[in-house]
């Protein structure tokens, strides 16, 4: 194949299975043996076509981790580092995210939604714990967390 073409053609059907970073793709296409020239010149092409967006990639990552409850805060910063979104492009996503959801509701629903049984003035303490731990590793902030927990009896009494 003629220069680039390869690369593109790889690439092309890497990203047809799944949206990848550019940071991923790049990767990707090296361990497959094709030379850095052609990985830049498929990239930029990629680019060109709006096929390789690492911005919109991160809002669609962000936003069906916050829908699904699987991620928030730093949690949602790990993961789309993992992905290779650059760390100002993750920023931004965050901000965004951040001032369209407020974490409180999150954590309210995500409590509802998970532990529709728990009512935190009538659990032991390792049921406290774990659904606590819950919350944190999802990435919400300890203070909300503990303030949806204190708050959540007196919901259910109102």
């Amino acid at each position: 194949m003629s220069t680039g073409k390869r690369g593109l053609t790889v690439a092309l059907d890497l990203l047809s299975r799944r949206d990848r970073s550019e940071a991923e793709l790049r990767k990707k296409l090296l361990a497959k043996e094709i030379p850095p020239q052609e990985v830049d010149v498929a990239i930029a092409r990629l680019k060109e076509l709006n096929y390789l967006d690492d911005r919109l990639l991160a809002e669609r990552l962000a936003s069906a981790a916050v829908a699904a409850g699987r991620g928030y805060g730093i949690r949602l910063a790990l993961d789309l580092a993992r992905k290779g979104i650059p760390r100002q492009i993750a920023d931004e996503t965050l901000t965004e995210i951040t001032a369209r959801h407020d974490e409180g509701e999150l954590v309210r629903e995500l409590l509802r939604r998970k532990f529709p049984a728990f009512q935190p003035d009538l659990a032991d303490n390792r049921e406290k714990m774990r659904t606590m731990n819950f919350l944190l590793r999802r990435g919400f902030s300890r203070s909300v967390v503990f303030e949806a927990m204190r708050n959540l009896s007196t919901e259910d009494t109102d």
